[in-house]
């Protein structure tokens, strides 16, 4: 729902709208004199002394809405300045441009710039007692009050009738002191997102003046988490800082996967916009001919192609299953879709060239979780997601493979795994049998 009764107070310099490659900039003479503060000057005027061992990014807290629905306490919006974060590119017909609540809190900016992210506090952020909290980590597509505090905002939950209120009620409700990061970019590059990840572990332990937070990833959101964790990061991005207790990963691409390509040929008809298509989602083709006619899209594509690059996030995601449950055959140019080449209506480079250019998951595995973070991983069973073509080749949620989801390698602690095999994908985040074990699992 939007946001109601919002309040916005300046605590930090308030930026022009960023878009494009666009820069932020500090507008002159329209607001009261503007403070840039780093995460520990942050800490200091919350009243709550900083661990020793806080992160120095150079956080600016923008905005802050102290009334915004869905559960939540508060929503605040901090950007970033570290060099190295970039606007990313957005596809075509704002089909992932911000909205709702979130068009809101990102200051009225469809696409926002990259080194921006919202930071979500649940009611009883500040009285639970519970000793370590709780950072709630969205996937893609989504955002933090659809996910975790109204499953219900979009009517698309997985199920016939959804919830009108998710995990962080839940955990709430059971004494956690629940926070949830909001992304500027619904597909984002990853190795971004994950520092955005340690900005808000930073900022809740400062708050708080705890040395460690829990972490719940869910889909997409589970990479950037993991990103985190691993120190798999830009040359210019900030190490692990050794302060995530546990790590829950809700059906989370551990062993990636292949989904894009093995239904390549219905990927392709549900986004091209030439033939119709309208959803926020990757191609795996470069060309496609709809109505007669041989287009491109470029923005589209897995791949990047043409200097455009919308689906970084997607394609980091990658890794071949083929040779555990082969591809979907009876789709149209199902073999030049996912090995590459030009079909009957497409034309496209093939999935290992997308792992090629740019995949996490054999990174991350190698890179491994530390012992330290003990990590628990919950798998859905059932492809039954209602409107889309469910991922049929082997037991999966509707998205992700089950095997995938579990896939433990290069973790050094399994706390634990768990396959839900009645629940699809969207369900994992809501359900009571998943809520019930994500706080077992807490502690």
């Amino acid at each position: 729902m939007p946001a109601t009764s919002t309040s916005t107070a300046s605590t930090g310099p308030v930026t022009g709208p960023v878009t494009g490659g666009a820069t932020p900039s500090t507008p002159a003479g329209r607001l009261p004199a503007a403070l840039t503060v780093l995460l520990t000057l942050t800490a200091l005027l919350l009243g709550t002394p900083p661990p020793a061992s806080a992160a120095t990014a150079p956080l600016t807290l923008e905005a802050a809405f102290t009334a915004p629905g869905n559960g939540w306490a508060k929503v605040e919006r901090y950007l970033d300045t570290t060099a190295g974060f970039r606007a990313e590119q957005y596809p075509p017909g704002g089909r992932g441009d911000q909205d709702g609540a979130r068009l809101t809190y990102f200051g009225g900016v469809r696409q926002p710039y990259s080194g921006r992210f919202l930071l979500y506090s649940a009611a009883g952020w500040d009285t639970g007692g519970r000793d370590v909290p709780v950072l709630l980590v969205h996937g893609a597509n989504d955002n933090a009050d659809r996910a975790w505090a109204n499953p219900n905002e979009s009517g698309s939950c997985g199920a016939s009738a959804c919830p009108s209120t998710g995990l962080a009620q839940y955990l709430a409700g059971t004494g956690h002191r629940v926070f949830a990061i909001g992304f500027a970019h619904k597909q984002g590059d990853n190795l971004l997102q994950a520092q955005a990840v340690g900005d808000a572990i930073a900022l809740i332990r400062a708050r708080l003046g705890v040395s460690q937070v829990d972490v719940v990833a869910w889909s997409k959101g589970e990479v950037a988490a993991r990103a985190y964790v691993s120190s798999v990061r830009p040359s210019w991005g900030r190490a692990y800082a050794g302060d995530v207790r546990r790590l829950v990963t809700l059906g989370g691409p551990n062993g990636g996967l292949d989904y894009v390509y093995a239904h390549g040929w219905a990927f392709s008809l549900a986004t091209w916009p030439a033939c119709g298509g309208t959803a926020n989602a990757p191609s795996p083709h470069l060309y496609m001919t709809c109505y007669g006619t041989y287009t491109a899209q470029p923005c589209l594509g897995v791949l990047p192609a043409g200097g455009y690059d919308c689906y970084p996030g997607q394609r980091q995601l990658l890794a071949r299953w083929d040779g555990v449950y082969g591809v979907d055959g009876s789709a149209q140019d199902w073999w030049t879709t996912y090995y590459g080449g030009q079909g009957y209506y497409t034309s496209g480079q093939g999935i290992q060239a997308a792992i090629d250019a740019g995949s996490l998951i054999g990174p991350l595995q190698q890179a491994g979780v530390p012992a330290a973070v003990a990590t628990f991983l919950m798998a859905g069973g059932s492809a039954d997601i209602p409107g889309i073509l469910n991922e049929n080749r082997g037991p999966s949620d509707g998205i992700v493979l089950s095997r995938s989801a579990l896939d433990t390698t290069g973790i050094g602690t399994v706390g634990a795994t768990r396959l839900l095999g009645g629940l699809n994908h969207l369900e994992l985040a809501w359900s009571p049998d998943a809520m019930s074990q994500v706080n077992s699992w807490l502690g």
